[in-house]
């Protein structure tokens, strides 16, 4: 019997002025996904994942503290909380990237990770962290502490891997490694320099490990500071490389795609990475 995953990601533009209060722009944001959530409820997903920090606008071009008023407890804030709930009435596995503050003054890039009992099974923290114009991250986030978790679920095995960590093939192996078979990758990137690796690293990792990747990415412009236009293009992507659904550059939109996670077993019998990796050699790596 093939084991098929139904699985949905949604991309999104801001609703708010960046002016308002963080709590609104928090309310705003989920009012808006919960129309989404319900419909995938509806269509039988069974794992669904928002775009990063979906909670608010990407406010890493300023370097304003007021965005410290976003963070919230995992799991014990109210957007886990509240999609422990949804997870549990739709059955479904629900990635939720958030602002995480771990105590006062000490906050993460982080994603939950929740089973369709609605039990939380854990969290990704970002790794790594960009320091470059327009993208202040290291004023908003310390790097992650967690390694490279992968999750049981009720469907599969779950990783995470946020935004800019894409660009590091060193934790999409180890993601692999830990056995993930399918890899969320909420982001929040835009037109320019980068946009071309958008259509390539996701689809080179998904090869090089053998897993499915899910890459979500907002859309719109944020003023104040309309560093460019997040593009959306959201995308499935399978183990051979192969896109197998995206979403348009420019509007909220929910893909989803029925992910055949027998194709694993068939790719990695076909490329032999794993069995041929020499691991003995790679000490370079950590050393320089």
């Amino acid at each position: 019997m093939t084991r098929t995953v139904k699985a949905a990601i949604i991309q999104m533009a801001n609703k708010l002025d960046t002016s308002e209060p963080c709590a609104a722009h928090r309310e705003a944001m989920i009012e808006a996904h919960l129309p989404f959530i319900e419909r995938a409820g509806d269509q039988g997903v069974q794992m669904l994942c928002f775009q990063e920090i979906f909670t608010g606008p990407y406010f890493c071009p300023s370097q304003d503290s007021k965005w410290y008023d976003l963070a919230e407890p995992i799991p014990d804030g109210p957007t886990t909380r509240l999609m422990c709930e949804h997870a549990r009435r739709h059955g479904m596995v629900i990635i939720v990237p958030i602002y995480e503050e771990h105590m006062t003054g000490v906050y993460y890039n982080t994603a939950a990770v929740i089973d369709a009992d609605g039990t939380y099974l854990g969290k990704y923290r970002k790794n790594h962290i960009p320091q470059v114009a327009g993208f202040w991250e290291k004023f908003f986030f310390k790097p992650g502490n967690l390694g490279y978790p992968v999750f049981e679920t009720a469907y599969g095995k779950v990783g995470v891997y946020i935004c800019y960590d894409r660009h590091f093939p060193d934790g999409a192996r180890c993601l692999g490694l830990n056995g993930a078979e399918i890899v969320f990758n909420p982001s929040a990137t835009v037109a320019g320099l980068s946009e071309y690796l958008w259509e390539l690293e996701q689809p080179a990792h998904a090869v090089a490990n053998g897993y499915f990747v899910a890459a979500i990415n907002r859309v719109g412009h944020e003023a104040p500071w309309d560093i460019g236009e997040f593009y959306g293009s959201s995308y499935f992507v399978d183990p051979r490389g192969q896109k197998v659904a995206q979403a348009s550059r420019d509007q909220d939109e929910m893909v989803i795609a029925d992910l055949d996670f027998d194709l694993i077993r068939e790719v990695r019998n076909t490329w032999q990475f794993y069995r041929d990796r020499r691991p003995e050699t790679y000490a370079a790596l950590t050393e320089l």
